[in-house]
């Protein structure tokens, strides 16, 4: 259960960052999708997110997430001066980076669409 809670909570902040983005929820300023790199990010955070959410293609869904928020740590925060996550703000990016990639290599876990299809993906 608790597994499937950090899964759930993970894939809801990842979600909510990508609304963001593309539709300008939560009080954000709506970036064009097709923009590069924000737009991406938006599209990959709208679509990984509700499949990490759910359990569904999870080890891909997660492992595509965890390079995503690589790569956003490393271009939009790092250039503000400093590698620390306390110093440039990449505190949740970095946390969701090894969050997912620990989901990717876990699965959906035993409640999720992938468990419920006897995928692999579903594996605990």
């Amino acid at each position: 259960m608790a597994y499937a809670a950090m899964r759930v909570v993970f894939a809801f902040m990842y979600l909510s960052h990508g609304l963001n983005w593309l539709f300008g929820t939560f009080g954000g300023n709506r970036i064009p999708p097709l923009s590069f790199p924000f737009g991406a990010a938006g599209i990959i955070e709208t679509t990984c997110g509700p499949l990490i959410l759910v359990g569904l293609f999870t080890p891909l869904a997660a492992f595509i997430a965890s390079g995503e928020m690589a790569f956003a740590y490393f271009y939009a925060h790092v250039p503000r001066g400093s590698i620390l996550p306390i110093r440039n703000g990449g505190e949740i990016t970095v946390a969701l980076c090894f969050g997912f990639l620990y989901i990717a290599t876990r699965g959906g876990g035993s409640i999720s669409i992938d468990r419920l299809l006897g995928s692999k993906g579903g594996r605990r």
